[in-house]
């Protein structure tokens, strides 16, 4: 149960602190001018403590952007695929030297849409700018980074990155081979050194089949009736 208690200063200012002790949970204490607040207070803070959804505001403001992406690389970075791992660290890298120094608290949807706008801009070595959909994937590499830090180390509150818009990337094109197009295709493939080329190939046309689905195939999923 929550407990308030009245305090009187040596100038005659009148306070009240709000404490809040749950077994198996540190305890919580606030203190306000006003009796109200200091009720309504205790009540929400017991109230999301027994739901799980309490949050400790001081640790968005202990811990920096930097910190946050360096646990991250260190602790869920390594369960992930070589592949994915490379590109993702160089996007969070970006993120790291650009707002590595503010706090938790600090990076807002506001502050984040001001560095995606920037990305975009930000013309490359040959000239070019980054595309929409290379903005989209640096957002949501930041994005799980905050999502990991709120549902499993409870650094933040919430991800900032739903609030944020991010840029629309253009329609792909849906392009199938012509007759004389998939002819050539299958003539090359049976050039070709592998001996699975043509094979592979043949199957993939005829089913639609992707790469890792074809690999994986064996006699047994094959209804020869």
């Amino acid at each position: 149960m929550p407990t308030i208690e009245k305090r009187e200063s040596q100038d005659g200012d009148i306070s009240y602190r709000a404490s809040v002790r749950l077994r198996g949970h540190p305890k919580q204490s606030g203190t306000f001018k006003r009796l109200s607040d200091a009720k309504k207070w205790a009540q929400k803070t017991e109230a999301e403590i027994r739901d799980g959804r309490y949050f400790p505001a001081n640790a968005a403001k202990k811990h920096t952007l930097a910190e946050l992406i360096e646990r991250y690389k260190q602790d869920v970075m390594p369960n992930k695929k070589p592949g994915s791992v490379r590109s993702q660290d160089a996007q969070l890298d970006w993120w790291s030297d650009k707002l590595g120094e503010y706090t938790l608290d600090k990076i807002t949807p506001a502050l984040i849409a001001e560095y995606r706008d920037k990305l975009g801009r930000k013309k490359l070595k040959k000239g070019t700018r980054r595309s929409a959909g290379t903005v989209a994937r640096y957002m949501a590499s930041l994005s799980h980074v905050f999502t990991v830090a709120m549902k499993e180390w409870q650094w933040v509150e919430d991800n900032p990155f739903r609030r944020v818009t991010k840029p629309k990337e253009p329609r792909g094109v849906v392009r199938f081979l012509s007759d004389d197009e998939r002819k050539a295709l299958l003539k090359a493939c049976k050039k070709s050194s592998s001996k699975d080329l043509y094979c592979a190939v043949v199957i993939a046309l005829s089913t639609g089949c992707r790469r890792g689905e074809q690999m994986n195939l064996r006699w047994s999923h094959v209804d020869l009736k």
